[in-house]
């Protein structure tokens, strides 16, 4: 399950408000998909309560969840590298309350102010790095038991 600081909590306050100046709150009821992945990633969002699920598609196979978020943990990074494009997909487990950002709205604020553009970017770079070791492990979970010791330990 992964928290993380808020993205808000990386940014002084004179940023904070900028970025929130591109957001509004929304809620998703249990068992929504939020997005999927190959969609088109034009927001993303800070969960405030509830948890989240990560999936990924696996060819000829189900689809594998990957991560769970909770309170404080950046939904969606695939906004901010072109062509801004989901590499996962996301489903509300329970009730979820969180801010909704318009993404292009903060690439170009990010632009605008480099201080605040570096601070949004370390912090999305970061979360990215998390969930691609996320998925690994749970991509080397789930494939196990259909792949020789041999495969697996090259894996990893």
């Amino acid at each position: 399950m992964t928290t993380t600081r808020t993205l808000l909590d990386e940014l002084p306050p004179e940023a904070q408000e900028q970025l929130l100046e591109h957001s509004r709150p929304v809620r998703f009821e249990a068992g929504t998909r939020i997005f999927r992945g190959r969609q088109r990633a034009d927001r993303f969002w800070i969960v405030r309560t509830g948890r989240v699920e990560l999936d990924t598609h696996v060819p000829g196979r189900r689809d594998v969840v990957v991560d769970t978020l909770v309170g404080g943990a950046l939904l969606g990074c695939s906004w901010i590298v072109p062509p801004h494009i989901w590499h996962l997909g996301a489903t509300a487990v329970t009730e979820v309350r969180a801010l909704e950002f318009d993404a292009r709205a903060v690439r170009e604020l990010c632009a605008r102010d480099p201080s605040v553009g570096e601070a949004v970017f370390a912090c999305v770079a970061a979360t990215m790095a998390r969930r691609l070791l996320a998925v690994r492990s749970r991509l080397l979970e789930d494939l196990a038991p259909h792949a020789g010791a041999e495969a697996l330990a090259y894996a990893r």
